[in-house]
């Protein structure tokens, strides 16, 4: 009997990477955040995490990090991306393998290097904490965000914009009505590529600010390191929703401003 190879055989890989890496890693922060240390059904996770105003308070500061983070990297991103899309500016990739490189260095040495120069110029994080870690975040998430819009920018269909202007449109209204919505799935990619990754981030903020500064993600480090597998999974069932709730978010908002944006100006 001749064995035929079929191409949905391809698949198999990835459907083994699905489940033991994603499925049953998440099955099991589902089974210990609603169990006990018996291994019995419990809430007492639950309660602790919502009674606690500890942990609602970090959740809350990691949430306004997050916030700060994302706002800082797309309003220094954005313009950036604009002039780095633009040939007329920019006629050499070398630039933009600029601001992409500090990506090809760990973080954690990263993290160092500004540190040590923030101390030299008088913000360290043991003085400073939240300052130092605004700029620890900024500084290691900015290329994530420059990027996407770099990215989107450059394949973006120019004739739009000179059909804005031919029907009329000044350049405030060109830029507004056209340009932002065509630049939309570059945005909602680097604002999901920030805020993600910031709300579930420990050692930037460790690093900079000393560890003064506690965020979402160093808080299930810190029950996890104590053994409490039930306390830790569930904050981590916790941050996994929160960020399920902005992607859906972030996406049908972009979806929606850009039907909005194209229909407005015409």
């Amino acid at each position: 009997m001749k064995l035929r190879f079929k191409r949905k055989y391809l698949a198999v890989p990835y459907v083994l990477f699905l489940i033991f890496f994603i499925v049953v890693p998440l099955f099991l922060i589902v089974y210990y955040a609603f169990s006990n240390s018996a291994g019995k059904l419990s809430l007492d996770a639950a309660k602790n995490f919502f009674s606690s105003s500890q942990k609602i308070e970090v959740l809350v500061v990691s949430l306004v990090y997050a916030l700060i983070n994302t706002i800082i990297c797309i309003l220094i991103a954005y313009p950036l991306a604009m002039i780095l899309s633009n040939k007329k500016y920019n006629k050499n990739s070398v630039i933009v393998m600029m601001f992409i490189m500090p990506m090809w260095i760990n973080f954690v040495i990263r993290s160092g290097a500004l540190r040590d120069i923030l101390t030299w110029i008088g913000l360290s994080g043991g003085h400073y904490p939240e300052v130092a870690t605004i700029f620890g975040l900024v500084y290691n998430y900015l290329p994530f965000a420059i990027l996407p819009l770099y990215t989107t920018m450059l394949n973006m269909d120019r004739s739009q914009l000179e059909a804005s202007a031919d029907l009329g449109a000044n350049r405030l209204q060109t830029f507004t009505k056209v340009y932002i919505p065509l630049s939309k799935p570059g945005l909602t990619s680097a604002i999901l590529m920030i805020f993600m990754p910031t709300l579930s981030s420990y050692v930037i903020s460790d690093i900079m600010s000393e560890r003064k500064v506690t965020l979402f993600g160093g808080l299930i480090n810190q029950y996890f390191n104590l053994g409490a597998f039930n306390d830790g999974s569930f904050i981590a069932l916790i941050m996994l929703i929160l960020i399920v709730i902005v992607a859906y978010i972030s996406k049908k908002a972009s979806k929606d401003s850009e039907t909005t944006g194209r229909g407005s100006l015409w």
